[in-house]
């Protein structure tokens, strides 16, 4: 291979990789902005250059979270150079795992948004009640992780656990931890924050809809296309941008 080529690939990846890293930092920002995100959710995203590898920050709430914070981790969660005495997030497990169980995800949230939580302690299933929160997909599973764990801290702070939450998750794009919060995997991190978001309000409208009687669920034929449709590239890059100053980053 030339030179001028060597050079010109290496300088490529590194742009593709800071892009990566800065849409990572603002997505923690609009995250935590969007109440999707509380003091100890986090976001990655997946090398786009090294696919075993992705970006997570260090452990820090989001809303704080800066380029310096941003590290590089094996998919067994394992920091790809030193951290120098800043401590990784316990749950990055659940980053790594899903990114080796499923090649075509390349963002994961986990989060604990509020209205999402009492589909995690109670027998109601979570399902799309209106046309954004298709995105969310037909079926959203439980782990729990007392069948093959037993009591624990609550947290995904090893592999064993972050497989066995990747195994129920399944080809779904978000499951519930029960009694714990949520994990959302995507294909870009622009589309994390976009079905992120829309989880939160499925589980509000949901939440609001319940009380007046059975809910009118959008059918299986509906979610495909209306997803379709939220995940092309207009849709996402709008409401990408609407995030954005919302989060204080206009001009980006």
């Amino acid at each position: 291979m030339p030179f001028s080529e060597v050079v010109y690939r290496q300088m490529s990846d590194e742009s593709a990789i800071e892009e990566a890293v800065r849409d990572l930092v603002i997505a923690n920002r609009i995250l935590a902005h969007e109440d999707v995100i509380d003091d100890f959710g986090h976001i990655s995203v997946r090398n786009p250059v090294k696919p075993n590898h992705f970006f997570l920050s260090r452990s820090r709430s989001p809303e704080l979270v800066t380029r310096e914070d941003i590290f590089e981790f094996t998919l067994e969660g394992e920091p790809v150079s030193g951290m120098q005495g800043k401590r990784p997030y316990a749950e990055r497990y659940i980053h790594g795992a899903i990114y080796a169980a499923r090649p075509d995800v390349h963002s994961v949230s986990h989060h604990h948004a509020r209205s999402v939580l009492p589909f995690t302690v109670s027998k109601t299933p979570l399902r799309p009640v209106f046309h954004m929160g298709s995105v969310i997909g037909k079926n959203v599973p439980v782990w729990d992780s007392q069948p093959e764990f037993g009591d624990t801290n609550m947290l995904v702070d090893c592999w064993e656990m972050g497989v066995s939450l990747a195994k129920t998750l399944g080809n779904d794009t978000v499951v519930l931890l029960a009694r714990h919060g949520a994990a959302v995997a995507a294909s870009s991190v622009k589309d994390c924050v976009f079905t992120s978001v829309y989880l939160n309000e499925t589980a509000e409208v949901l939440l609001n809809a319940l009380p007046l009687g059975e809910p009118s669920y959008l059918t299986d034929g509906e979610i495909d296309m209306t997803a379709s449709m939220l995940r092309g590239p207009m849709p996402q890059e709008r409401a990408w941008t609407y995030y954005v100053k919302r989060a204080g980053y206009e001009g980006l």
